[in-house]
């Protein structure tokens, strides 16, 4: 079996005063809907930073701005015959303008969900603990590093 490596990036959105977080909904292979974090596939030339903006444009509507690095995620699965492990780096983001919307073929629902029921909300652990590193980060308003808009897929974190 073919192993690839593939590399995303997203976030949790937050609102301008913070209460609430936008969520997507797909629908797993039973049928079940499972609410998780936007992300998606770097593309060429894009730093991380700005695949986590366009990501959350196109799977909620919203257009946001990053405020602060949360850390990665990485996981392995196998789909279309490839054994695929896959690095997603998310953000923290702020919510600057658009309306929820659906309208991408593979987000079935987009929500705002209250910031303190994310835990019970979240489909995936990985990314119930990036909630309270959001949380620690929003209540120190943490400025942001000067290098986050300068994320490059090729550059490595250890």
């Amino acid at each position: 079996m073919t192993t690839v490596d593939e590399t995303s990036a997203g976030g949790l959105v937050v609102d301008p005063d913070h209460h609430r977080v936008v969520l997507i909904g797909r629908l797993d292979r039973g049928g079940s809907l499972l609410w998780s974090l936007p992300k998606g596939h770097v593309e060429d030339g894009e730093t991380y930073p700005e695949t986590a903006v366009r990501e959350v444009k196109e799977e909620t509507g919203i257009s946001a701005r990053v405020l602060q690095p949360l850390g990665e995620i990485d996981y392995w699965f196998i789909a279309d015959g490839r054994r695929v492990h896959k690095t997603v780096h998310h953000f923290l983001l702020e919510a600057i303008g658009g309306e929820l919307c659906d309208e991408d073929d593979e987000v079935t629902e987009v929500a705002w969900v209250p910031l303190g029921g994310l835990e019970g909300t979240l489909a995936y652990g990985d990314e119930r603990k990036l909630v309270g590193k959001a949380r620690e980060l929003l209540a120190t308003d943490a400025p942001a590093p000067e290098s986050v808009g300068n994320w490059r897929p090729d550059e490595v974190s250890e």
